[in-house]
């Protein structure tokens, strides 16, 4: 008999805690996922139960937007990131899948989940994949899925205390240069620079050592080049740092006591750099010696706890820029969360508007910019894998908030549900795109790619990816490729989802 992967351990734990709350659930069958990676995610007998489409394909209606400027030490627009470029829009100019005819097809890499993806010269993915043990990364046949390469990270410190499943240490983020090299941060509090040979094989080719710099329990968890070409790096507890990759050097300076940096950052042609901590929305520049320093501040309604699935008690988002002035981040605020939009020249707030539902709304995931406005989406209630197991779900809520000279106002809010995929907008088609898990009283957990009207909210369609915990998405992102198929990473692999060729 193969080795099991620790997926149908972990399934198990989850089932005998719910269990032991007094629920009363019936648990979906369990797949088998081989230790050895290979062949597609696993499905069960309850896919069969449940629509594998809904509702109809969409006419396609591209969305005008603002610009945004290619960065000149990142790959293309759309490519770059998890969140897509230097201004993290989540937003492509790209078609993405319209419903016709639709093709799903995936593959299981054991329990590993390639959360931040991007896209080389040759429209093949380059992940960085994370499980249990540690990082991973790979490059992946955008058809087949099929890793054409593989290079270990370093590992995962076990006696460290962190989950696993929350844990943002090292692994998370990496960006992708024109050149196809990727710099990445790692468990060891390095960035790594990672290129590919002619024949696809990944390497690592330089590294820098930043450990020296942090405190013996902080870590790397953000990465990003400015316009200068100068790397910068954020650790967990406000570290903020500049390295000039040509000599090495690198200054550093400290956010406030107590603030905790647990997302992705931003930058832009002015040379701002954009972030935002456990307490305040920053901005950063460089000053003539290459220095990081303070631009503005500007504190925002963190709450008074940290709201189920939120990462931290604060905001959940990486700062998302658009057009030439606006940065926007979602609040933690109570008793409703709220999209905050500041001037990035001054640190002025230009808006403030309540979203989401009463008592139950939290963001861990960036807003969206799709045209003229900002998307968000609930993730409230989401405390891990268990939260969506049985049949049971998070809060609904996806709402989109639009950007006026005189302030903001939501102009609709789905109800679809969503508990934790990044979501991605499609310019080309005007369509946003999220993973869906509706609850079902039948106890089967089935999760589907779901495409909505960025301007009417409505839902266009929803495509079946498959039934059971293995297709949970669990804080992954949505990704457009440059042909326009779509991707979605899960804890048990990639699942692929494109339009017919008819």
């Amino acid at each position: 008999m193969p080795r099991r992967t620790p997926i149908r351990a972990l399934a198990a734990a989850l089932a005998v805690t719910a269990l032991g709350a007094g629920a009363e659930v019936r648990a979906d069958p369990l797949p088998d996922i081989p230790a050895n990676p290979g062949g597609p995610i696993p499905s069960l007998p309850t896919d069969a139960l449940v629509p594998a489409f809904e509702a109809a394909p969409a006419a396609s209606r591209p969305l005008d937007h603002p610009l945004v400027p290619q960065h000149p030490f990142l790959s293309p627009n759309g490519t770059s990131s998890m969140h897509n470029d230097a201004y993290s829009t989540d937003a492509y100019d790209v078609s993405g899948p319209l419903g016709r005819d639709l093709t799903v097809t995936s593959r299981s890499y054991g329990v590993r989940e390639c959360a931040t993806m991007t896209f080389d010269s040759k429209g093949r993915i380059v992940a960085l994949c994370g499980g249990v043990e540690g990082f991973t990364m790979m490059l992946i046949h955008p058809e087949t899925l099929e890793p054409i390469s593989e290079l270990a990270m370093p590992g995962r410190d076990a006696t460290s205390g962190r989950n696993p499943l929350t844990d943002i240490c090292g692994g998370t983020y990496f960006f992708l240069d024109g050149q196809d090299q990727a710099f990445a941060t790692t468990t060891t509090s390095e960035i790594w620079k990672v290129r590919q040979a002619a024949d696809g094989d990944l390497a690592k080719v330089r590294s820098w050592p930043l450990a020296g710099h942090l405190d013996d329990d902080d870590c790397l968890v953000a990465v990003a080049p400015d316009w200068q070409g100068r790397v910068w790096f954020f650790s967990q507890h406000g570290t903020v740092g500049t390295l000039d990759r040509r000599t090495g050097r690198v200054a550093t300076i400290e956010l406030r006591k107590g603030e905790d940096i647990v997302n992705s950052v931003s930058t832009d042609e002015t040379g701002g750099v954009y972030a935002v901590s456990t307490h305040a929305n920053y901005r950063l520049d460089a000053d003539r010696r290459g220095r990081p320093r303070v631009t503005w501040r500007r504190t925002y309604d963190r709450g008074t706890t940290q709201k189920p699935g939120m990462l931290s008690r604060g905001s959940g988002t990486s700062p998302t820029l658009l057009g030439r002035r606006w940065v926007a981040i979602a609040d933690n605020a109570e008793p409703r969360s709220a999209v905050v939009v500041y001037d990035r020249r001054t640190g002025a707030r230009h808006c403030r508007v309540p979203v989401l539902a009463r008592g139950a709304s939290a963001t861990e995931n960036s807003l969206v910019a799709a045209g003229r406005s900002f998307i968000i989406e609930n993730n409230y209630g989401y405390a891990g894998p268990q939260s969506t197991m049985f049949g049971r779900s998070t809060t609904p809520g996806v709402s989109r908030v639009l950007l006026r000279r005189d302030g903001c106002r939501v102009a609709w809010t789905s109800r679809e549900t969503a508990p934790t995929s990044v979501p991605k907008a499609s310019h080309g088609n005007g369509l946003l795109y999220v993973y869906t898990k509706p609850p079902r009283e039948d106890g089967v957990d089935a999760w589907y790619l779901t495409a909505i009207d960025i301007r009417s909210g409505k839902t266009a369609w929803s495509r079946l990816t498959g039934t059971g915990t293995q297709w949970n998405n669990h804080y992954a992102s949505i990704y457009l490729g440059p042909d326009g198929t779509a991707y979605v990473a899960t804890m048990a692999g990639l699942v692929r989802v494109a339009d017919g060729r008819s």
